[in-house]
C-alpha cells in the first residue's frame, strides 16, 4: 500500500491544485454546488482517468447514515471530499462553452462558516482508513468569508468559526460562546487557513476564490465510528 501524502494530494495520484487548474480553465463559475461537484468529478477524470469518482456515498454508523460528497477511489488510496458553495449575486455569460449564469445572494455568511467547520469535523471521522485522506473545499465570491474581521465586529456568534485567511481552526470552537451546544465543534487536528484564487471576472461579486483544508488519515481509531464502502 502506498504511503498517503495527505497535503492536498487526490486519491494518492494528482495534486488539488492540479486539478482546481483544470476546472478554471473551462468552468470559473458554476450553477450550483451539485454544479460544482460533478464539474470537479470530470476535471479530476481528465486528468487522472484511473481514478473514479463517486457522489453521495453512505457513510453509516450502526443505523444511521451519513453522506460524503464525493469519494475519489484510486489504485492506492482514495480521497473524501465535501464541498461548499457560497455565493453573493453575480449575473454574466463566461466559460467554455459560454454559458449565461444568475447567481444568487446568500446572505448567512455566519452560517456558512459553522457548516464549513462541520465538513471539516465529518472528514475526521470519515477518514479512518489508513489510504484515506480528506478534503474540505469552500468556493466563494463572498469577500467577508476571507477578509478578517475588523476592529469594531465585537463578540459574534461565529467568532470562533472564522476562516478568514490567516487564520488557523484548532480544538473545541463554540457558537455564541457556547449557547447553543449543538454547534459545538471538535477538531483532532489544526488546520491553517490559506486562500487562493480561484477566478476573476467582471463586475461586482466577480472574485472567487477557494480553501481548501487537508484532513489526514486516522488509523489508529475504534471500530465503532463510521465504515466506508
Amino acid at each position: 500500500m502506498a504511503a498517503m501524502d495527505s497535503n492536498g494530494n487526490v486519491a494518492g495520484r494528482i495534486s488539488l491544485g492540479d486539478v482546481i487548474a483544470q476546472l478554471g480553465r473551462h468552468r470559473p463559475v458554476f450553477h450550483s454546488e451539485a454544479d460544482l461537484q460533478h464539474s470537479f468529478a470530470r476535471a479530476l477524470w481528465e486528468l487522472s482517468p484511473d481514478v473514479h469518482s463517486r457522489l453521495e456515498v453512505p457513510q453509516r454508523a450502526g443505523s444511521k447514515a451519513e453522506y460524503l460528497d464525493l469519494l475519489c477511489i484510486g489504485p492506492s488510496a482514495r480521497t473524501a471530499i465535501e464541498f461548499k458553495y457560497f455565493t453573493r449575486r453575480w449575473t454574466g455569460t463566461v466559460g467554455t462553452p459560454a454559458e449565461d449564469y444568475a447567481l444568487k445572494g446568500h446572505a448567512a455568511a455566519d452560517l456558512a462558516r459553522l457548516h464549513f467547520v462541520r465538513d471539516i469535523v465529518r472528514l475526521e471521522r470519515f477518514c479512518r482508513r489508513s489510504d484515506q485522506n480528506g478534503l474540505a473545499i469552500m468556493l466563494t465570491n463572498d469577500a467577508s468569508l476571507w477578509t478578517p474581521p475588523g476592529a469594531g465586529r465585537g463578540q459574534t456568534r461565529d467568532r470562533e468559526f472564522r476562516i478568514h485567511q490567516g487564520r488557523e481552526l484548532v480544538g473545541t470552537l463554540r457558537w455564541a460562546e457556547g449557547a447553543y451546544e449543538r454547534n459545538t465543534c471538535t477538531l483532532r487536528g489544526a488546520y491553517p487557513l490559506d486562500w487562493e484564487p480561484y477566478s476573476a471576472l467582471d463586475g461586482a461579486g466577480g472574485e472567487f476564490r477557494y480553501l481548501a483544508v487537508s484532513v489526514s488519515p486516522l488509523s489508529d481509531v475504534t471500530d465503532d465510528g463510521p465504515s466506508h464502502v
